[in-house]
């Protein structure tokens, strides 16, 4: 469906990662209580904004990069797709 999909600007592309299921101490988490991700891998990046001189400027992540972002953050794309300003993302995940 979004197999070419090229972000414009200071968007992203990111398929979210799925969190485990089960916690540390060994017990599985009901899909009641799960939350969406807020993880995910970016699959695409924008070309960057123009700064106020007309220079542009690129965005500070990249193609493969595990990011960190708000609950609410971007606009849904599917079941695990988002698209996500590059102010949304709250980290790069080492």
């Amino acid at each position: 469906m979004f197999q070419n999909f090229r972000p414009l600007g200071n968007n992203v592309w990111v398929k979210r990662v799925e969190e485990e299921a089960k916690t540390a101490g060994g017990l599985y988490i009901p899909d009641a209580a799960k939350s969406e991700a807020q993880t995910g891998i970016i699959m695409a990046v924008g070309t960057g904004i123009r700064n106020q001189i007309g220079e542009l400027v690129p965005l500070q992540v990249k193609v493969g990069d595990k990011i960190f972002f708000g609950k609410y953050s971007g606009t849904k794309a599917g079941e695990s797709f988002l698209v996500i300003k590059e102010d949304e993302i709250l980290g790069i995940v080492e």
